[in-house]
């Protein structure tokens, strides 16, 4: 989903398993005060390889995004079953879609970095869910919007198709449900929804949930 932060159901998430988180920084001030925040969560298990391990969290903490820091975001979004975590002091309107298109599906500010929040974004990542602060979201709306508006006139502009079910099931991850939810309002089974959003991906290379909604909105489907 893309949305605004909810609260975290912790618990279901400890039963099943501890998810791999590995931390980030560029200095080790910000890297150890992000382990203090997390350090004795039952759900986080620490790695400092990022690769170690399938479904390991990259947390990348970073304050602003120069282009070393999108080249280290480049480089995990590599990383096989890997998923990201920015936690950035500001992004610039440029950045944004570049930022999703790396592979991102959470951003924390880093003013509202607390534990609660960043096990929030953790959880989501995990999920292959998507968790944008309100006023982000509004911004990668807004900006995709405009380079649709900008593409439609262009003559062959290629397009490879989203079915109207996969349409539908994107309409409400844009809205903020989750799996459930959006189950509940389509009447269809919690794994058929997880097969849609499977397919799409697979089909259209793109990398999580976040990356999807973006594309939808570059086409001009929602």
């Amino acid at each position: 989903m893309l949305s605004s932060p909810r609260t975290p159901d912790t618990g279901t998430t400890t039963a099943r398993r501890r998810i791999p988180v590995s931390v980030q920084a560029p200095d080790p001030i910000s890297r150890e005060g992000a382990v203090s925040q997390l350090r004795g969560r039952p759900e986080i298990e620490f790695r400092d390889d990022p690769s170690a391990a399938p479904g390991t969290v990259a947390l990348l903490i970073e304050d602003t995004l120069d282009e070393a820091a999108l080249a280290r975001l480049r480089r995990i979004s590599r990383g096989e079953g890997t998923c990201a975590v920015l936690v950035v002091g500001t992004i610039r309107e440029t950045e944004l879609l570049d930022v999703i298109e790396c592979g991102v599906g959470a951003i924390v500010w880093r003013r509202e970095a607390t534990a609660h929040r960043l096990v929030q974004a953790v959880l989501a990542a995990s999920r292959g869910d998507g968790d944008l602060p309100a006023d982000l979201l509004g911004r990668l709306i807004s900006q995709v919007g405009t380079l649709h508006r900008g593409a439609a006139g262009r003559p062959g502009a290629p397009s490879l198709g989203l079915a109207p079910r996969e349409v539908d099931v994107l309409r409400l991850v844009a809205e903020g449900l989750d799996t459930g939810e959006i189950a509940s309002k389509l009447s269809y089974s919690e794994r058929t929804v997880k097969n849609v959003m499977h397919g799409l991906t697979t089909r259209l290379h793109l990398r999580n949930r976040a990356h999807a909604v973006a594309y939808a909105l570059r086409e001009g489907y929602i």
